[in-house]
């Protein structure tokens, strides 16, 4: 076989190794993915299909739960007739339903054929993936709001999660239509949204996406929304009241979920290629996370951290611009520590090393990692340290360093002689290495 060689610094080879700790975490897992009719009718549907795949064959137990908007809007219009919308809500007649039916059947075969491919020199080939389809859903009726009857349109009732784990325990994907059934054998038609956030609290799914039409969530400020908690959200929602109606929904059902104990919701654009394997496969994702907390802390270190800040400082020791410390150094002092973590990954660190004799306490190895230096993190990071010494009854914070002397100046820090330091710290002080010191007074809060 003929060997493909790469250059060091190999995009590709970088991205799939930094892949690996995804790939680990995710297999295994429940997520419910939805997405609308609109993705169907796209001519680029099967290379979602394909990623879909791909999601499958890396193990992770998926749920699919698909719209039909416009599939039912071409057939409505067929029939000279149309689904009225009031409130927000959607009115389904008789005529409507009839559409409603016939338009999730279509859309369900269509995925499933796609799914179904496996074909020889194609992204499908040997996939051999099951799709089981299903009335898991129970629904009942809006019913009238109003003084509006409702009709055929529905809400989730409950989730068959029973039935939807053995199809998941036999390695197939399930695959739900926006629709539900009563006991009595009456059709609702559903939002794909309320299915896939009951769907998703129902298995207590490890992650619900949704893949939504158009442009990305964005803040007043115009910027991309890439973290938020539920109050966040809830505030957003009363702030932008001109949201276009499928994205109202997918926000509301990512709050229901998210407060019925699904642990982490995206929201991705869903015209933008390949956006599922880059949110679930990179770092920093290009979507918007809903998650019910902050999936960013400050901490103190832990044993288990020893090697992620060994790696951060890494690149600085080879470089001299810090001192080397061994591993076995590293986990006898990492208690010192306090670490930046971002998904499970340290992007920043920090120590303090107090002498209490003189009131004073060195900060040390404070680090943020190249693709993060931009939000702050090393402010807070000094911040914490500032806090823990205080806490240390300390006066003075000192650090030494030979490369950051304006950044710790504009915090405030003030270039004093070697002999201001501590006595025993004095002694081991390396005049080759010519270090600045700066000193900051600590005052108590």
């Amino acid at each position: 076989m003929a060997q493909t060689e790469h250059k060091a610094g190999d995009p590709f080879v970088a991205w799939f190794r930094g892949s690996s700790p995804y790939i680990h975490a995710h297999r295994g897992r429940t997520f419910v993915i939805t997405f609308g009719g609109e993705a169907v009718a796209d001519p680029r549907f099967s290379d979602l299909i394909h990623d879909i795949a791909l999601l499958h064959g890396l193990g992770i137990r998926l749920v699919l739960v698909h719209g039909a908007r416009p599939q039912i809007e071409e057939r409505l219009r067929l029939r000279r007739a149309e689904m009225k919308v009031i409130n927000g809500l959607r009115v389904t007649d008789g005529q409507a339903l009839a559409c409603v039916k016939e338009a999730a059947g279509a859309v369900r075969v269509e995925v499933e054929a796609l799914l179904s491919m496996g074909v020889a020199n194609s992204p499908m080939a040997g996939a051999k993936i099951r799709v089981v389809s299903g009335n898991f859903v129970t629904a009942r009726p809006i019913g009238v709001r109003n003084g509006i009857d409702y009709c055929h349109t529905g809400q989730v009732r409950r989730i068959d999660s029973q039935a939807l784990e053995k199809v998941l325990d036999s390695s197939a994907i399930a695959l739900i239509p926006p629709l539900g059934y009563s006991p009595t054998g009456e059709v609702f038609n559903l939002t794909a949204a309320d299915v896939a956030g009951s769907a998703a609290v129902a298995l207590s799914a490890d992650k619900l996406i949704s893949l939504a039409e158009g442009p990305e969530l964005r803040d007043s400020n115009g910027e991309r929304v890439t973290n938020l908690i539920p109050r966040e959200l809830d505030s957003m929602l009363k702030q932008q009241s001109d949201m276009p109606e499928e994205l109202t929904q997918h926000l509301r059902s990512a709050l229901y979920a998210c407060r019925h104990g699904v642990k982490r919701i995206h929201l991705l654009e869903r015209g933008r290629d390949g956006a599922l394997l880059r949110e679930l496969f990179t770092r920093d994702g290009v979507g918007t996370m809903l998650s019910a907390e902050h999936y960013e802390e400050i901490r103190t270190a832990r044993i288990d951290d020893v090697a992620g800040i060994l790696e951060l400082l890494a690149p600085l020791e080879e470089m001299g611009i810090l001192v080397r410390r061994s591993r076995e150094l590293l986990e006898t002092e990492i208690e010192r520590f306090s670490v930046v973590e971002l998904d499970g990954m340290v992007i920043g660190c920090a120590s303090l090393y107090c002498y209490p004799d003189e009131r004073m306490a060195e900060l040390a190895c404070l680090m943020v990692h190249p693709d993060y230096r931009q939000g702050g993190r090393g402010d807070t990071l000094l911040a914490q340290m500032e806090q823990r010494s205080r806490e240390q009854e300390v006066d003075k914070l000192f650090v030494l360093t030979t490369q950051a002397a304006h950044w710790f100046r504009e915090r405030g820090f003030v270039n004093l002689p070697v002999e201001s330091l501590p006595m025993s710290k004095r002694e081991l002080y390396n005049y080759q290495r010519n270090s600045k010191v700066f000193v900051k007074e600590i005052c108590a809060r």
